[in-house]
């Protein structure tokens, strides 16, 4: 089943300078799917088009089967999103903001006590949600940003160069805790310019270079007997 489909998006800055450029791919249930490239290249353009906080002229990204632009509600119903930098509510507590999020989501209080519990103790941040965000590292806002994101078991989720700031032991929680949602029905579409973690954990990628695809399909057809790293470098060099 197709969790995310996007279909020719081109977004335009000024009067003619492509960011991105007839941009498809899709994204099916149970998919971790890797969205790599250089700085510039047009990747988190892409995923701000996605999630909703950017617009653009041409094409169509649905989520679940909704599109983004005329059914924006159900969209945000079923997606999580995880920017690069996370912009959390600095005069709340960690677990003040996590309830406002569950309050957004309609998550009952069972339910989300359970959820908040789970990943606190995961991220090992069970002590420090009731400290003022704004005394967080980056690392720590990270973390609550990342159980902010996933409170509502959400269809789809979409990240922004995520291992961003964490630390090793965080990485590798993360990686088991999208492993588990997909192995449940959902999808990941993430960023990144680590391609270890790409070729290890994705089993399906695209290569972006300056606003246009350039490669796309499962790992295994892609990189054959190679690493992620050859094929990505002979990608670029021969564009």
């Amino acid at each position: 089943m197709d969790v995310l489909k996007i279909s020719n998006y081109t977004k335009v800055y000024g009067k003619d300078k492509k960011a991105c450029d007839d941009v498809s791919l899709t994204v099916q249930s149970g998919d971790i799917f890797g969205f790599i490239g250089h700085n510039g290249a047009g990747k988190s353009t892409t995923i701000r088009a996605v999630v909703g906080v950017m617009d653009f002229e041409e094409g169509t990204i649905e989520i679940d089967g909704h599109n983004v632009k005329k059914e924006a509600l159900a969209c945000k119903k079923v997606t999580a999103y995880i920017p690069d930098n996370p912009d959390l509510y600095e005069n709340l507590t960690g677990i003040q903001y996590l309830n406002f999020v569950a309050d957004a989501f309609g998550i009952g209080t069972e339910e989300r006590k359970e959820r908040i519990l789970d990943y606190a103790r995961r991220f090992e941040i069970e002590d420090a949600l009731k400290n003022l965000i704004s005394s967080y590292s980056h690392g720590m806002k990270q973390k609550v940003a990342i159980i902010g994101a996933l409170i509502h078991n959400p269809k789809l989720i979409v990240m922004d160069e995520p291992f961003v700031g964490l630390d090793p032991k965080a990485s590798f929680t993360l990686k088991e805790i999208m492993r588990e949602m997909c192995d449940n029905g959902s999808a990941v579409f993430f960023s990144t310019h680590v391609l270890d973690v790409a070729e290890r954990l994705c089993n399906k990628i695209a290569i972006i270079k300056k606003g246009r695809i350039i490669a796309n399909g499962t790992m295994e057809e892609l990189i054959g007997d190679k690493s992620l790293e050859e094929v990505f470098l002979e990608a670029v060099k021969n564009e």
